[in-house]
């Protein structure tokens, strides 16, 4: 069971990387470097948001997984309507996969952590 201190802290991460992603796509195209950076910024950022809304999550290893991955993408596309309305940015499909990819690494990588003591817990 998690205490009401763990559950504040950890949704407030969780809005705190939400609002740092939500400024970051405010930024106008001009703004930006020139290139194809964006891939590895947008992975490692969904990345983060991923793992953070997992640890805020209650519940099995299954269904914290599985929520956290749908609002982290959810969040990915709510981020790529957002920048229709940025002068020089789009919302691009690609990116909103690269949100979802790097969230579900996240989640997967976690799993495969924490399995093995899940595991041993139940021994």
């Amino acid at each position: 069971m998690r205490t009401r201190l763990h559950s504040v802290t950890t949704w407030s991460a969780v809005v705190l990387w939400a609002t740092m992603i939500f400024i970051l796509s405010s930024i106008p195209g001009s703004a930006l470097p020139p290139g194809r950076y964006s891939t590895l910024g947008h992975f490692t950022l969904y990345f983060v948001l991923g793992a953070l809304v997992f640890a805020a999550l209650d519940g099995d290893l299954r269904s914290r997984a599985l929520s956290a991955i749908a609002i982290a993408s959810a969040y990915g596309v709510s981020d790529e309507l957002h920048q229709l309305f940025v002068p020089g940015r789009c919302a691009d499909p690609i990116d909103w996969l690269v949100d979802t990819l790097g969230a579900l690494t996240a989640i997967v990588l976690i799993l495969f952590i924490l399995r093995p003591r899940a595991s041993r817990r139940k021994d």
